[in-house]
């Protein structure tokens, strides 16, 4: 079949790769002039190195990739550890794969080149504004006017696609009331007592830090989120180290000292969208964020994306019965990414920004999990791997 991916991203490429794969002929269409990924660090659980796996790119992510020893949860302010998880021995074994953390480059290019490898089409500088369809094919409609044709079109086009505002008509994205501030420091440049490699989450009232290792090592990625009830959605827009500094009076030391690391500082109001049941239609399916847009805070975002593409990509079978695989598809990733939607919602309300009785609770009931416990909590997540049998369906 000719299938066309709207969205050159983690999501896209993944759909596009699972796709060629299958042996069909794929067209990516990217609204850009060039196939890049913006942003910095990703975190990537064992549940996304399945799918890597399966899509044919896991060893060549793992080569860059930095394997955390442990995530941790710290009081931002009083400097004492929460609670933590080891991720090495007992977990990979339990989960078979690494908690791993990678420049999203590093993830992006191995998809690009594998794609390149595999025969897809990739055509940048292709924005698409509609689509159309009837009984025997999908047509991408782009902004020059051109219409190409295909038996099934996949809008994985982001947090504000456009196959979804035709396919949904939902509107704008909702915007969480949160800024979050980014930066990238050379590695050589932190002191040797702050290089860990682990994911630290350092947690305040209203505002959280999370800091780890990517580039193989070379940078430390930094972002600090603050729940200022920011009511604007905005995107990668440059800030003052000042005003960063500024914004966060009341962080404990060793915060402070990293912060004041920090260089070309860039801010976003993060967005997302509750969960809806409608994925599809006709030859059209959403995929990654364009399906389910989720907040930061599971860490969950490309990894549920990367699930999505290897589900969809063993069910186009054939040109007359696409309409039906897709619903299947949509079918068999609802419910899963829908829950992990409201996970993150719910991690940065109880986990992250609480402060007063709210966080002596939060501190309790963390206080009481077991190593054994906290990896049964994340099992339906981290230890997921049914997502591949949707393709048998």
């Amino acid at each position: 079949m000719d299938i066309l991916v709207a969205g050159g991203g983690i999501g896209g490429l993944a759909a596009a790769l699972a796709a060629a794969r299958a042996g069909h002929r794929v067209t990516v269409l990217e609204r850009r002039d060039v196939f890049a990924e913006l942003g910095a660090g990703i975190q990537l659980a064992p549940n996304a190195f399945h799918a890597l796996d399966l899509l044919g790119v896991g060893d060549t992510v793992r080569a860059r990739a930095v394997g955390v020893d442990e995530l941790r949860l710290m009081d931002g302010v009083a400097e004492r550890q929460l609670v933590w998880m080891p991720l090495t021995g007992r977990y990979r074994a339990r989960f078979g794969n690494p908690y791993a953390v990678v420049h999203r480059s590093d993830l992006h290019r191995p998809l690009i080149d594998a794609c390149r490898d595999a025969g897809v089409e990739l055509r940048p500088d292709s924005r698409l504004v509609g689509y159309e369809q009837d009984a025997e094919a999908v047509r991408a409609v782009l902004s020059t006017g051109e219409r190409l044709p295909g038996h099934a079109l996949v809008g994985a086009d982001g947090i504000r696609s456009t196959v979804r505002g035709q396919l949904l008509a939902d509107g704008e994205p909702q915007v969480s009331g949160h800024t979050i501030y980014r930066s990238l420091v050379p590695m050589d440049e932190v002191p040797a007592e702050l290089r860990w490699n682990t994911v630290t989450l350092w947690a305040g009232p209203k505002w959280h830090f999370v800091h780890y290792p990517i580039g193989g090592g070379e940078f430390l990625n930094m972002a600090i989120t603050r729940d200022d009830g920011a009511r604007e959605a905005v995107a990668g827009i440059p800030v003052e180290r000042r005003r960063v500094l500024e914004e966060f009076p009341g962080v404990g030391t060793v915060v402070r000292r990293l912060l004041e690391l920090g260089r070309d500082w860039r801010s976003w109001v993060l967005c997302d969208r509750p969960p809806v049941a409608t994925w599809t239609d006709g030859r059209v399916a959403l995929l990654g964020d364009a399906a389910h847009p989720m907040l930061q805070y599971a860490a969950q975002g490309a990894c549920q994306a990367l699930e999505d593409a290897v589900a969809l990509g063993g069910l186009l079978n054939r040109p007359d019965d696409v309409p039906q695989r897709l619903e299947k598809y949509a079918a068999a990733r609802r419910e899963r990414t829908a829950k992990a939607q409201w996970v993150a919602r719910e991690m940065g309300r109880r986990l992250y920004h609480p402060e007063g009785e709210a966080a002596r609770d939060r501190d309790a009931m963390l206080a009481a999990l077991t190593e054994q416990q906290m990896y049964d909590t994340v099992q339906w997540l981290h230890g997921e791997r049914d997502f591949a049998a949707a393709g048998t369906m």
